[in-house]
């Protein structure tokens, strides 16, 4: 059934599957150290990571680290969010602010992150601002697009009926335009919140002393492959449970979409 195009769902099956992967790829893992394919010091094995897990956990704190680079994250993304999500919809209906702001962002969002981490450390120095700042970067420039896009999708009879019945504009974004997008708004935050971890790393590495993208990068300097493997590890689980949480959520409120 999983092969029949646009088929239907079978959450059980397809629970089983990804379990599956994820089994498989650890055997695969597992089988290319066990073999030696690859130096220990390129490829630790899993045994080995999940040892130099638990010691970071017990030893060294790591929790603290972990719980320091989601608040980093999640105000990061937050904050993105607050300011993409009006001026997105806005850019989508008002030609005037859709010309105004849409070849800045175009430009600036091709900028590379990494390349503008000295001048943030230049401008807000090195605490929490300028972390925050980068993660904010990462992500505010590519969603605003995403969301107007989402706006730019909402079939235009929909509009059509609500300017017939008198609505104001007011009106059509509040009852018409915001929630005809939010499924596919929700599917858009859920991507960028992904990219705003993969920045993670990048905003971490500079004059940092906490943080998972410190400790991996301060580990990498000692060649501490299974600890380097760990974080990244650690960033992977976190991202996917995150990601799952959300797609729950949306399943219960959009129920018209199963």
């Amino acid at each position: 059934m999983l092969f029949v195009f646009r088929g239907p769902k079978s959450p059980r099956l397809e629970t089983g599957l990804a379990i599956a992967s994820f089994i498989s790829l650890l055997a695969i893992w597992s089988l290319i150290t066990y073999l030696e394919l690859l130096p220990r010091q390129y490829l630790a094995s899993p045994l080995a990571v999940f040892k130099a897990l638990y010691q970071l956990f017990v030893k060294f704190n790591f929790i603290h680290d972990v719980w320091i680079s989601i608040y980093r994250v999640w105000v990061a993304f937050l904050v993105a969010a607050l300011m993409a999500i009006p001026l997105g919809i806005l850019m989508s209906c008002y030609r005037i602010v859709n010309a105004i702001n849409e070849p800045v962002i175009d430009f600036i969002r091709y900028l590379p992150v990494p390349a503008l981490v000295p001048l943030t450390i230049l401008w807000l120095g090195v605490g929490e601002l300028s972390k925050i700042t980068l993660l904010w970067m990462g992500t505010f420039f590519q969603l605003v697009l995403l969301i107007a896009d989402d706006a730019r999708r909402v079939p235009h009879e929909y509009v059509e009926v609500g300017l017939t019945v008198g609505a104001k504009p007011r009106q059509l974004l509040k009852d018409i335009i915001l929630p005809s997008m939010l499924p596919s708004m929700v599917d858009n935050l859920r991507i960028t919140l992904g990219w705003c971890w993969t920045y993670l790393i990048v905003a971490e590495i500079v004059a940092a002393d906490s943080g998972i993208g410190h400790v991996i990068w301060y580990m990498r300097r000692f060649v501490k492959t299974p600890e380097v493997l760990g974080g990244i590890l650690v960033i992977g689980v976190i991202g996917l449970l995150t990601d799952q949480a959300i797609r729950l959520l949306s399943r219960k409120v959009f129920t018209y979409l199963r």
